[in-house]
């Protein structure tokens, strides 16, 4: 069993990382952990190294910005075979690559190089139902209660407030809201059945990393379960509770800045899940998305009063105006991914499988793998 971990040079500044190292270097079972290190020069690999050096388990850092990695990626460019820009899904897709090449697993989890309140049951939980021999799971997505320390100036009980934004109020209204501008569908219903569709939280069969096409960008997430639908029946997937308290860094909504935070994200993501939608055969229109917009809109709102309500029950703080400016900036957002894909409805961000890959560049997984090697040996 294997764990990946996408991570940011900044993330070795912050309070998570290096409580998470000491808890991962616990877990016994693991047989490798591949950490994509994303925005990092040459002393932050450095850092990067001897940060992970406490971990007992063979473990390997992606120097993505790296002269080696930097060469392999235009490489692939040159030939129509890389993420086509920087981010969580292109440091996901690599790691995911040397995975494969490493060949010293069978199951794969993953998760966040931020989370505060990590524990190592976390691993154990996504990877018990894709490594159980008596199972039939082939993936398995987390999910985790969404509430944490608020501040103080707001009236809650017990200093908390309700978090996870673009989950609540953008993709859960949003998908329902495509059912009806568009039509309900089976993987519509099937994206609504998750608790915590945009979690980064997930566990998988090498088999299923071997075909995966995954967005490069924020779509990340939505892109997976797609893919994840496009290949297994729902009852090879199982959602996981994985934590009693989950905290992770909080991205700024960015309402004026289409480019970063959660504005970028939920525009990522609606473009992600927007041709998606139209892979499977759902007609995409401009009068549809101008019904789209209405009807997000009044379904999200209608879900600020329910979490309002939630807070209340729980004692938890809860900012009307706060979640009302957000579903205002993620109706901005519907619109412009709405614009970019009607403008483009062939578009693609997803990255090439590894299958693909390795039948076009025989030896560029292992190539990546003696990249990786040399860059750890310095």
């Amino acid at each position: 069993m294997a764990l990946v971990i996408p991570c940011l040079a900044s993330e070795m500044d912050g309070p998570a990382l290096g409580p998470m190292v000491e808890e991962i270097a616990r877990i016994p079972y693991l047989d490798e952990v591949v950490i994509g290190l994303n925005q990092a020069d040459e002393a932050d690999f450095d850092r990067a190294r001897r940060l992970f050096s406490r971990l007992p388990q063979h473990h390997r850092i992606l120097w993505h910005d790296g002269p080696r990695l930097s060469s392999i990626h235009a490489e692939l460019t040159a030939r129509g075979l890389a993420p086509t820009q920087p981010g969580k899904g292109s440091n996901v897709w690599y790691c995911l690559g040397y995975f494969l090449a490493s060949d010293r697993a069978q199951t794969v989890a993953l998760h966040d190089a931020d989370v505060r309140t990590y524990d190592r049951r976390m691993v154990a939980r996504l990877l018990y139902p894709v490594a159980h021999p008596s199972f039939e799971y082939a993936f398995s997505k987390g999910y985790y209660y969404r509430a944490s320390a608020a501040s103080e100036d707001l009236d809650c009980r017990d200093g908390e407030r309700l978090y996870g934004r673009v989950s609540r109020l953008f993709v859960t209204p949003l998908v329902r809201a495509l059912g009806l501008a568009f039509g309900r569908s089976d993987f519509l219903d099937y994206l609504d059945s998750f608790r915590y569709p945009l979690g980064g939280e997930y566990a998988m069969h090498a088999d299923l990393v071997r075909t995966l096409r995954i967005p490069a960008d924020w779509g990340l997430e939505i892109g997976l379960l797609a893919e994840v639908y496009r290949r297994y029946t729902t009852a090879q997937v199982c959602q996981v509770d994985i934590a009693d308290r989950y905290d992770h860094k909080h991205q700024d909504l960015s309402p004026h800045d289409a480019g970063s935070g959660l504005h970028k994200m939920s525009i990522d993501t609606a473009r992600s899940l927007f041709a998606r939608l139209a892979a499977s055969g759902t007609v995409l229109t401009h009068e549809g998305f101008q019904s789209l917009d209405a009807t997000y809109t009044q379904a999200a709102l209608d879900l600020v009063g329910r979490y309002g309500d939630d807070a209340a029950i729980n004692g938890l703080a809860h900012d009307r105006h706060l979640e009302e400016a957000a579903v205002e900036m993620f109706a901005r957002a519907v619109i412009e991914a709405g614009e970019h894909f009607l403008a483009d409805p062939n578009a693609d961000s997803r990255s090439p499988s590894w299958s693909q890959v390795r039948a076009e560049v025989p030896d560029l997984p292992e190539r990546l793998a003696k990249a990786v090697e040399a860059d750890q040996a310095g």
